[in-house]
């Protein structure tokens, strides 16, 4: 791996956060490469990547970030589980770049496009639920969730009328809750 106080987005000498970290988007692709180079060698899987910059794919591509997809015959098992070894990879690439947490949307691992399929997904519950709070003005809870999703749903809905959004819980039992707009959570 390189020197620790690489220039890509990572930490800064002595394990603290850089202030106002920004990415590399050249070295930290560079450096993902050879992760992933070494990932599908030692794994054995049949599967290939290729690495999109920012900017790359035209519009949008500037605040998606680095996003890598994979294809082969092995895709399967990364979407497995709902995608849990896609996810995990993608954990796992975030420490081998030493991302600062802030950057963590920057850099994105996705297979036959389950990450924007999910994302959809996500947003259509988000209003379905909203709009079954504002009828019955029951508060809705969803099954616990990462906190990327649950930040999902919290901003398809900021602002929407009649609901507000809580997330409850804690660790990996940690909710989002649909409330109605006009009834706060009793703690």
């Amino acid at each position: 791996m390189s020197e620790p106080n690489a220039n890509w987005g990572g930490r800064a000498r002595g394990g603290r956060p850089r202030s106002e970290a920004k990415l590399d988007a050249e070295h930290a692709a560079a450096e993902l490469r050879r992760f992933l180079d070494v990932f599908v060698r030692e794994s054995g899987m049949g599967l290939r990547y290729s690495v999109t910059l920012p900017g790359a794919s035209g519009e949008g591509g500037a605040e998606q970030g680095i996003t890598v997809a994979f294809s082969g015959a092995d895709e399967d098992l990364l979407l497995e589980r709902n995608g849990e070894l896609l996810l995990a990879l993608e954990h796992i690439a975030h420490r081998w770049l030493r991302l600062d947490p802030s950057l963590h949307d920057m850099v994105r691992l996705d297979c036959g496009e389950f990450r924007s399929a999910r994302l959809e997904e996500l947003k259509l519950s988000a209003r379905v639920a909203a709009q079954r709070v504002r009828e019955t003005g029951q508060p809705f809870r969803f099954n616990p969730m990462s906190s990327r999703e649950r930040r999902i749903i919290h901003l398809e809905l900021n602002g929407a009328a009649g609901v507000r959004t809580a997330s409850e819980g804690s660790g990996d039992r940690r909710q989002l809750v649909i409330y109605p707009a006009s009834k706060r959570p009793a703690f």
